[in-house]
């Protein structure tokens, strides 16, 4: 039998490297590759549940690190380190991603396929189209969870049209009334209430480097960014310990209020400056408000990384 090729996202998986992991075992095999796996290098969070509770299927396994000549595919990242322990020695075949392409390297050729829609999950239903593979009830729900997540229901300035029109067409694939399932699939990624502190500026946090400078942008989404904060000092003496334990420059966590389009971060760090400076505002206490801003991806890391 042929070695495993696995599938992953990137660490402290969300909904879309989760989901999308999944979708591209899917795709894959009906391509005619057996040997593919999909595999997550974290907990699934609890918006990510919901859909795999909805769908009632497992989280893919858990993949802690890959050995020497392991043969991967990459998806909703490229960035070595979001990626599993050994990444640097594995065969990286293939990378679906729709981020920033940041430190990486392959020895050898590979298929990447990188385009700037809101989701790894709509360069997948591309994939889907462009091979003329049928996209079945089941992956038709991944992908548009995957979407309606990384897009916040579409209100994310990384939504495209083309994110729109592909969560239209799965929602009739799925036969899925989108505006009601997204709204609670959403809101089940807010309740933090049992997270600790340090595993709440873990659940979605992204490591960085710019000029020497490590960094790290968490998020989390809230319908009560005032309930959220009723925890800030907590969260600032977590934040705190992860600096000094990593030997971070900055540390910003994102609360995210996911109806009203809006954040307030908290930011700490000798690299504070690079917050301030990119988003012309001054941090009182350690935090600010964002108004309109809700993607890292897309208004955080922009501001922060040309600033660093």
């Amino acid at each position: 039998m042929d070695k495993k090729i696995y599938i992953f996202g990137h660490k402290n998986p969300d909904t879309d490297s989760i989901c999308s992991s999944l979708v591209s075992e899917i795709l894959y095999k009906k391509s005619g590759i057996s040997n593919v796996e999909a595999r997550r290098l974290g907990n699934v969070n609890k918006e990510t549940q919901y859909i795999l509770d909805y769908l009632k299927i497992q989280a893919p396994e858990l993949l802690e690190n890959v050995e020497e000549g392991q043969e991967v595919f990459l998806v909703d990242h490229n960035e070595f380190n979001q990626s599993v322990e050994g990444i640097e020695k594995a065969k990286i075949l293939r990378v679906t991603d729709h981020h920033r392409i940041a430190n990486f390297e392959t020895s050898e050729p590979l298929y990447y396929n990188a385009k700037p829609y809101g989701c790894t999950a709509t360069i997948l239903f591309e994939e889907f189209k462009n091979n003329g593979i049928e996209i079945e009830k089941k992956e038709a729900i991944l992908m548009a969870s995957s979407i309606i997540s990384d897009t916040l229901l579409l209100k994310s300035p990384t939504t495209t049209e083309f994110d729109k029109k592909v969560l239209e067409e799965l929602g009739r694939i799925a036969d899925l009334d989108i505006e009601k399932y997204g709204l609670e699939m959403l809101k089940a990624g807010t309740d933090l209430d049992d997270f600790s502190e340090e595993e709440l500026i873990s659940l979605d946090a992204k490591a960085l480097e710019k000029n020497g400078s490590k960094f790290v942008i968490a998020q989390v989404n809230t319908v009560s960014i005032e309930d959220v904060m009723k925890r800030g000092e907590s969260l600032k003496t977590a934040i705190k310990s992860k600096i000094n334990n990593d030997g971070l420059a900055l540390f910003v966590l994102a609360i995210t209020d996911i109806l009203n389009s809006n954040s307030q971060i908290i930011a700490i760090g000798e690299r504070v400056d690079a917050v301030e400076n990119g988003f012309g505002i001054e941090l009182e206490n350690d935090t600010a408000f964002l108004e309109g801003v809700v993607s890292r991806k897309k208004q955080l890391l922009p501001q922060i990384d040309k600033n660093i």
